[in-house]
């Protein structure tokens, strides 16, 4: 049985405590640490960027999951991978150059994922077929943690797994232990949950629970 990748959402996280909010993701099992850069254009807020980026990669040795809900992601790509992070994630909704985009990311040595909003068809990703090494399907609408799951995510989820089998198919939005459930039995392979871990007493045992859908 695969082991299912455990990616926190820092946009949960206490910021004023932010270095050892990461230090306690790492030690408690947490398999990547997952980055929501927004800009309030492509989605309705705003989070951080490159030097919050930069902060945490000083704090943890696990990957950096850095999710672009940016326009013309391509502009900023060389700075987030100077940043520290492993895996560049950004929306085929927000750049014509979504070749070009992930032919950057691997020029600087990182691993790229595409992503799709909860209306866009898995089936938009296809023409780039073989470039990527991440699928993100979004099971909220992009901007903001805290929202519901939507049950539309996984026949999105086994389409993914159809049509890529050779990428990490990794989903995103309302996640906690039930709805994880879902997703693994769907055939995810990277789960990311904010409030699930964050609220949580104990954030091992909550990693643990999204980890083995129970």
């Amino acid at each position: 049985m695969k082991k299912i990748i455990v990616s926190p959402s820092i946009l949960s996280a206490d910021f004023a405590n932010l270095e050892q909010e990461c230090r306690s993701l790492e030690q408690c099992g947490a398999d990547w640490i997952h980055c929501d850069v927004m800009d309030g254009s492509f989605v309705p807020n705003l989070t951080f960027g490159m030097p919050v980026v930069k902060s945490i990669r000083r704090c943890v040795s696990i990957p950096l999951d850095v999710h672009l809900m940016i326009d013309k992601p391509e502009r900023y790509v060389q700075q987030f991978a100077e940043a520290g992070a492993d895996f560049i994630t950004f929306h085929i909704e927000a750049t014509e150059s979504v070749s070009q985009t992930i032919r950057l990311i691997h020029s600087c040595g990182k691993k790229a994922g595409l992503s799709v909003k909860p209306n866009t068809p898995i089936g938009a990703l296809t023409p780039y077929r073989g470039l990527f090494d991440l699928v993100l399907v979004m099971s909220v609408e992009p901007g903001f943690g805290g929202q519901e799951f939507m049950p539309s995510a996984i026949e999105k989820i086994q389409r993914a797994k159809q049509l890529f089998p050779n990428v990490i198919v990794e989903v995103d939005g309302g996640i906690n232990k039930d709805t994880a459930k879902q997703v693994i039995d769907a055939g995810v392979d990277a789960i990311v949950a904010g409030s699930a871990i964050f609220g949580a007493p104990d954030r091992r045992l909550a990693i643990e629970h999204i980890r083995k859908g129970r």
